[in-house]
């Protein structure tokens, strides 16, 4: 049985400035296009059944870079719609809605944590189909990848924002006595 690897795309300028970045479609910094080089590095020699990305040029450039080729784009794997918070920081938020946590409220004309795990456990449905033939990456963005890790392991929403999640870093998700489990997060 193959496992899942998650891959962060490498630094944006808003992921930089702590930016909540969904649907505005940015290019990697320099210094991300040298993490997605470094991401390629760790995944060499490792080949994979399918690469699933979310259709943003931030995600696509970081296969690119790390010499992946992606077998298949998906909306369901883009980032959090956040709304009306689409380009401002948590800080920012807080001034005016100082208990918000976008996993447990989502965001105002964005969406909410049962819809982003509607769509996530899609995206899992659709890779396991791929697991009996090999690994699987999946391309995407910080807190969308974090309800990855959280649906593989049956859990809401809510817990991926427990699971802290760098630019261009690896997790990976497997199995331990043919359960969902997690293996690496966060490499």
């Amino acid at each position: 049985m193959g496992e899942i690897v998650l891959i962060r795309h490498g630094q944006t300028e808003w992921s930089a400035n702590g930016r909540h970045t969904s649907y505005t479609d940015l290019e990697l910094t320099e210094e991300g296009e040298r993490q997605a080089r470094a991401a390629g590095e760790r995944l060499k020699g490792r080949t994979f059944a399918a690469v699933i990305s979310s259709p943003r040029k931030r995600a696509l450039r970081t296969a690119e870079l790390a010499g992946l080729t992606v077998t298949e784009t998906t909306e369901d794997l883009a980032e959090w719609n956040y709304g009306k918070y689409e380009g401002i920081t948590t800080p920012q938020i807080h001034e005016t809605d100082p208990g918000w946590w976008l996993f447990t409220d989502g965001a105002p004309d964005g969406e909410s944590p049962e819809q982003i795990a509607e769509r996530i456990d899609r995206v899992l449905a659709h890779a396991r189909t791929f697991l009996d033939q090999g690994d699987v990456a999946l391309l995407g963005h910080g807190h969308a990848l974090r309800v990855v890790g959280a649906r593989w392991v049956e859990q809401p929403a809510e817990f991926g924002g427990r699971l802290k999640l760098g630019t261009a870093t690896l997790s990976t998700l497997s199995f331990e006595h043919g359960r969902p489990a997690i293996d690496a997060w966060n490499a």
